[in-house]
């Protein structure tokens, strides 16, 4: 039996490459959304069944133009993983309005309009999946958190609001919790004094987003918090 498309907005090099592996392993067709085609078409060439969809979040028309093409090239829709996030690390003396409203326009809106696109084709099929990837600072408003806190707090709450919802429709929304920092060159060269068991194996974090699509209705796990574990929780 073929496996529904899933759909992964924010495809970097760390968890968004990660999941969209993942899902491919398990023979699912995949669409590697961002703002970066090229980047996307070199990660999409190593991903079996992927495919790369130039896609800002931030872009209103975006969610209609590109899903369609997604549903003509990969087919049926079966999960979206939201794994976009951006946001500035300032507090109230230093943020500025600009950066307040990209952190709540990634992390909401984005999310928002993605979920109101893929919707009809995850109730067509009688189900499927939302996995939104969020972050600490969705349950902690750290001082120097201010823009990227607040949007993580409407991320989170409209995860909710979507779960409880979408849940009698077979559709399963959940939302992981991300409290570590990747195992990414970039972080290793920043701190690079860190044990690798300080680090988050994008690999194993996938691994737990797959484990929540493959969950029964009688047992499904809203939220999912993951770290290693030297983070202080």
């Amino acid at each position: 039996m073929s496996k529904g498309a899933c759909v992964v907005l924010g495809a970097g090099p760390g968890n968004g490459a990660a999941i969209g592996r993942r899902f491919s392993a398990a023979g699912h067709r995949v669409a590697l959304c961002a703002r970066d085609e090229s980047r996307l078409r070199a990660l999409a060439a190593e991903i079996d069944g992927a495919r790369a969809y130039r896609y800002d979040v931030r872009d209103v028309e975006a969610p209609g133009r590109v899903f369609a093409r997604v549903r003509e090239e990969l087919g049926a829709l079966e999960t979206l993983v939201y794994n976009a996030g951006a946001g500035a690390f300032a507090n109230i003396d230093n943020a500025t309005l600009e950066g307040f409203q990209n952190a709540w326009e990634v992390n909401a809106r984005g999310l928002f309009l993605a979920v109101q696109e893929i919707l009809p084709d995850l109730r067509a099929a009688g189900g499927g999946n939302i996995v939104i990837i969020g972050a600490t600072a969705s349950l902690k408003g750290g001082a120097n958190f201010a823009p990227f806190a607040s949007a993580k707090f409407a991320q989170r709450g409209l995860a909710q609001s979507l779960a409880r919802h979408l849940g009698s429709e077979h559709i399963h929304v959940s939302y992981v919790i991300i409290d570590g920092i990747l195992d990414l060159e970039r972080a290793r060269k920043r701190l690079p004094d860190k044990p690798s068991a300080f680090f988050m194996d994008p690999a194993e974090i996938a691994d737990s987003v797959y484990f929540l699509i493959r969950l029964g209705a009688q047992a499904w796990t809203f939220e999912l918090d993951l770290r290693p574990f030297g983070e202080r929780w």
